[in-house]
């Protein structure tokens, strides 16, 4: 179970150069052990959920909007001005001044799903910054992966994918969908791009079964943003070399790192909790029962708290 919601005790706009600013907050215990929190996406930026993982206690809670999404400016969902320098280099430099902005030497780090390639990316770079681990959804985002979400699972749902294929130019159907919606989401026509934005997120709903429709894609700013953040960084290979993540897994050496994974993810199916598990020495994997990508079992949720708590102090 989840604890309580809290408030943040302070936030801001962190000023991370090339027109960007990023939103920050910090919750719970300022003195408590430092904790970053990595959202999803890329693109879909934190919500007031992700501090409830936490004891407030305890726990000093550390959320960041990257760069072109939730509170950050500028915004994808406004402009594609959003999408220039934002890579994945950029987002790690991000979390370093942040870092050294709150006065902070070195923190746990959680998240999932893209969270979890960020993070571990970013664990890679900076060691020596990084407490623990706990993450979830986990990806590394390796072109299989990418691949998967952007056709691979096509057979498990015909229909939907069958629509989100149709949403793109005939002729670019059977390549690089994710290429070819990002030239879709950045055309400069609303009717365009606002189109291309529905086709994109309702794949992303599709892939997630038994889940309840994200209200967030009901809003077109959000939609819109999200798709053109995610389809900008598919199509680029995520701006990290593929493999490279597993590769140097090494570098994690004597940094406890929890891996909690839904059985029913359909991420499994290219084998990525494994090969993490295997890559990362002394790495825990937990595996869930009945949960797939996200929180949204309880069990998920008790296997998450379950490791925070362990890593509290």
């Amino acid at each position: 179970m989840r604890y309580p919601e809290i408030d943040p005790y302070d936030s801001g706009m962190l000023d991370v150069g090339d027109g960007h600013r990023v939103y920050w907050e910090t919750c719970g215990n300022p003195d408590g052990k430092p904790v970053l929190v990595l959202h999803g996406g890329p693109g879909s930026g934190c919500s007031d959920g992700m501090r409830q993982f936490f004891d407030p206690e305890r726990y000093r809670i550390v959320l960041v909007d990257q760069r072109g999404c939730g509170r950050s400016t500028p915004h994808a969902g406004d402009t594609v001005d959003a999408l220039s320098a934002n890579t994945a280099a950029h987002l790690m430099a991000d979390l370093e001044l942040l870092r050294g902005f709150l006065g902070i030497s070195r923190w746990m780090l959680f998240g999932g799903s893209w969270g979890c390639v960020l993070g571990l990316a970013y664990a890679e770079r900076y060691p020596e910054r990084v407490s623990e681990i706990v993450m979830m959804g986990l990806a590394t985002d390796r072109q299989v992966e990418i691949d998967q979400l952007t056709g691979g699972l096509g057979g498990m749902f015909p229909e939907a994918f069958a629509r989100f294929r149709d949403g793109v130019p005939e002729g670019e159907r059977g390549g690089d969908l994710a290429g070819a919606y990002y030239r879709l989401l950045v055309d400069p026509d609303p009717a365009v791009h606002e189109a291309a934005a529905r086709g994109w997120c309702a794949w992303e709903e599709a892939m997630l079964p038994g889940v309840p429709p994200s209200p967030r894609f009901g809003d077109d700013r959000f939609r819109l943003g999200f798709a053109r953040l995610v389809t900008h960084y598919f199509s680029r290979g995520c701006f990290l070399e593929d493999g490279g993540i597993l590769r140097d897994a090494g570098r994690l050496t004597g940094i406890p790192v929890v891996l909690v994974q839904g059985v029913l993810d359909l991420g499994n199916l290219v084998g990525t909790p494994w090969l993490l598990e295997r890559a990362i020495p002394g790495a825990e994997l937990v595996l869930v029962g009945g949960a797939g990508h996200t929180t949204a079992v309880s069990s998920m949720e008790d296997a998450l708290v379950a490791a925070t708590d362990r890593f509290a102090g």
